[in-house]
């Protein structure tokens, strides 16, 4: 039998991360050698299509291939996910070497695509033509990237249609994954050493709408937190006009679910949110908080924000300004508007030149920076309580987790922590993380 050995590049979102670790371990099982990139015969790229900045990102990865090409044919390259879909079959008809295009909902036909590439040299479109059809992949992340954290989808696509939002056409429609698959994929993470998931979806609060028998997802919630094995419970991401009380309570009573929600806010002006399709107001999001943070005082709340919008004018922007002042979040992911073609936004009046957006977004960087700042210094002689969960990615001798607030620590430990939960004092603070001293652990 010809051992096939393969690379995986995964770029931009958990789910990315997800499916190409189920895909991973399918074609281990299937007797392939996972190899550095050089040794391949085979790169799967994954990719991001949610920013124009990704998607040249990928371009441009996709045209390095060309000298070792030239020079040997390999390695043969396939490239999946929602850039997959996006691109399309321009891919396959730009560079030779990309010998397969999938979409994600195509997902459970890539092994035995890929297979078709390296046995007979076929060229394969696994594009996904039907936006409601799905074709999964049996197979839980036997190899991950992180032996005791591991992402699980619950649902797939999204049906809001926001904007400025291109995930509807290159992810499809919202479907929702069975309870009981996902409940098994857990128990299975756990025998394989996981102490730690995250629940993911575009909006995680519409899980089980698509069913009939009542499945909320603050019913998985609560049944994910009492698998046996599982001590850290998070999700991603929340829709605020579908976040309820009934969330909040699981969130508030069960020890495994970590207190900490992303809750995109997206802009701070009314006449934006309702350009933007977000069906909610500035003060109706102002409610959600208020419940939450009074169910769960210690709370870290994260959000998503979009500057320069077309039409966005400078009275919009400091409103924005002005939520981000009000609320206090932890941390915002903040993005200047970026065009997706086919999105309803990218046609609108009033496009903003491109130096005024990235002067939008500089602005309010500086503003959420330094109330990041503020939040984390306060932490500094507090003892948190973390999962050392891998090796920090600069510096000597560090370890990485993070707080059950979602923050990240950086803290000097040996290899034998790994995977145990350590008592951490926080000693220092910057914006993006926390610095801090083992003062204890555990098993």
């Amino acid at each position: 039998m010809t051992v096939y050995r393969f690379h995986m590049k995964v770029y931009g979102c958990q789910m990315n991360v997800y499916d190409s670790d189920r895909v991973r371990t399918a074609l281990v099982r299937r007797g392939w050698e996972d190899v550095d990139e050089a040794d391949a015969d085979l790169v799967v790229v994954t990719g991001c299509s949610v920013r124009g900045k990704a998607e040249q990102k990928v371009w441009s990865e996709l045209g390095r291939y060309a000298d070792p090409w030239g020079k040997g044919r390999r390695p043969v390259v396939a490239l999946t996910g929602c850039i997959a879909q996006s691109l399309g079959r321009r891919a396959l008809s730009r560079f030779p070497w990309v010998r397969l295009v999938s979409g994600p909902r195509h997902i459970g036909l890539l092994p035995d695509g890929l297979e078709r590439v390296m046995r007979d040299g076929a060229r394969v479109d696994l594009l996904d033509d039907d936006p409601r059809e799905f074709f999964d992949l049996d197979e839980f992340t036997a190899r991950r990237e992180n032996p005791w954290r591991a992402y699980v989808t619950i649902a797939h696509g999204c049906d809001n249609f926001c904007t400025y939002c291109i995930v509807p056409y290159v992810r499809g429609r919202f479907l929702s994954r069975p309870a009981e698959d996902i409940l098994r994929e857990v128990r299975l993470l756990v025998t394989s050493g996981v102490r730690e998931v995250t629940l993911l979806g575009q909006n995680v609060n519409s899980y089980g709408k698509d069913f009939r028998d009542g499945t909320t997802f603050s019913g998985l919630l609560r049944d994910v937190a009492r698998v046996d094995g599982i001590d850290l419970v998070r999700f991603v991401t929340s829709l605020p006009q579908d976040f309820s009380e009934d969330i909040v309570e699981v969130m508030a009573t069960e020890p495994a679910v970590c207190p900490s929600l992303n809750l995109p806010i997206q802009a701070g002006s009314d006449r934006i949110l309702k350009l933007m399709n977000r069906r909610y107001t500035r003060a109706e999001y102002m409610d959600k908080v208020r419940m939450v943070r009074a169910a769960l005082p210690e709370l870290g709340l994260t959000s998503d924000l979009i500057v320069g919008f077309p039409g966005e004018t400078e009275e919009d922007f400091e409103a924005s300004v002005s939520a981000l002042e009000e609320i206090r979040f932890d941390l915002v992911h903040t993005a200047a508007y970026s065009e997706r073609t086919g999105t309803p936004a990218a046609t609108m009046p009033g496009a903003l030149p491109q130096k005024e957006r990235l002067s939008r977004l500089t602005r309010i960087n500086a503003v959420q920076d330094a109330i990041t700042l503020s939040i984390n210094r306060a932490l500094v002689g507090r003892t948190c309580r973390v999962l050392a969960d891998s090796a920090a990615p600069k510096g000597e001798g560090l370890l990485q987790g993070r707080t059950p607030t979602d923050k990240v620590v950086l803290f000097p430990g040996g290899t034998e922590l790994l995977g145990k939960f350590v008592d951490v004092n926080i000693v220092e603070a910057e914006s993006w993380c926390l610095h801090g001293e083992v003062c204890g652990s555990e098993v």
